[in-house]
């Protein structure tokens, strides 16, 4: 190693498997800025599904091995590359990927992926912008092409995502309801621009729902957890009701019946799909949330970076998600 390199703490991944194959290791090369990208002093980063289906190899992207976890980081501008006009060192900023994984001290970002944190937003929240409030703007406003006084139910709210997905519902004048397992969820959804909450951990909660919504049934559903709930979801619809997918965790057998009386669609959701200019539209609606206050992250779960793999577990395996998990540095 040459002499001079600064080194840094980082969860590095050698090999598909479960959260016990997240390495931390202490002597990791800070890497250098290119052309059009940054260095952030990573102060938090966030932790999201989608990293575990990655890590244990099951995704349809699978990154060269050895590589970093982690998209979703917030910090302060290290140092730019050539050809960086839009920052500068010192720069509070958030982030929707990077190049080098955000597990880390430090973390390269091309710097069209980067964006400005106000100061009304501490790490914290600036790490829970990325994937859950981008994937949740391009859900309810892009692939559903709601309309105001339009419903939704957002199916598994009381994640990162699913309260991303009640704020920018409630903010653009549609009526929203949620689902969430515990009360505590339940209470936080509420409090995060649900109209109305239902205990989806109750038997005939389904039932409940179209007691409450009427014979009209609901125009859209952002569906966290496909596997599971979406022949209930095609039953819930209105006519040309949109069923968007967010998350599945295996297969389900419907009837696609279902979809052919009430002209229903089902629609996938991957935010890397995206493209440049749906990401500059996307942050300029969230940029403006921010601005008059309705975009408010909240914080679930955190854990040192010495315990990921212990998020990694919990993200997936546990009883109620209440915000968003993040990693602080």
């Amino acid at each position: 190693m040459a002499t001079g390199q600064k080194l840094m703490r980082a969860i590095r991944v050698f090999e598909f498997g479960g959260p016990e194959v997240l390495k931390l290791q202490a002597d990791v090369v800070v890497p250098r800025p290119k052309d059009h990208q940054v260095l952030i002093k990573v102060h938090v980063c966030g932790v999201n599904p989608v990293d575990t289906y990655i890590r244990s190899g099951t995704y349809s992207r699978k990154p060269l091995l050895p590589y970093m976890p982690g998209a979703d980081v917030a910090g302060v501008i290290e140092a730019v590359g050539d050809n960086v006009s839009a920052f500068k060192k010192g720069d509070r900023v958030f982030t929707t990927s990077t190049v080098s994984g955000g597990y880390a001290e430090y973390a390269l970002a091309a710097d069209h992926t980067v964006y400005p944190l106000p100061e009304k937003l501490d790490f914290q929240q600036g790490a829970a912008i990325g994937i859950p409030y981008f994937t949740a703007y391009g859900a309810v406003l892009h692939s559903a092409r709601v309309k105001a006084g339009e419903s939704v139910l957002v199916h598994g709210a009381s994640g990162g995502v699913g309260l991303a997905a009640c704020q920018i519902a409630r903010a653009y004048g549609l009526k929203v309801w949620g689902t969430a397992g515990t009360e505590e969820g339940r209470n936080i959804v509420l409090r995060n621009g649900a109209h109305e909450v239902f205990n989806h951990r109750e038997a005939n909660y389904i039932d409940k729902i179209k007691k409450f919504v009427g014979e009209k049934g609901i125009d859209v559903i952002i569906e966290m957890l496909a596997n599971v709930n979406l022949s209930n979801d095609l039953n819930l619809l209105s006519y040309g009701g949109r069923v968007i997918v967010v998350g599945s965790r295996g297969h389900i057998d419907i009837n696609l019946r279902d979809t052919i009386a009430k002209e229903s669609s089902i629609i996938g959701v991957a935010l890397y799909s995206s493209t440049k200019e749906e990401f500059q539209q996307f942050a300029a609606a969230l940029q403006t949330g921010m601005e008059i206050g309705w975009m408010r992250p909240v914080i679930g779960s955190q854990y040192p970076l010495e315990k990921v793999a212990q998020a990694h577990e919990n993200i997936i395996h546990s009883r109620g998600a209440t915000g968003k998990m993040i990693l602080v540095l």
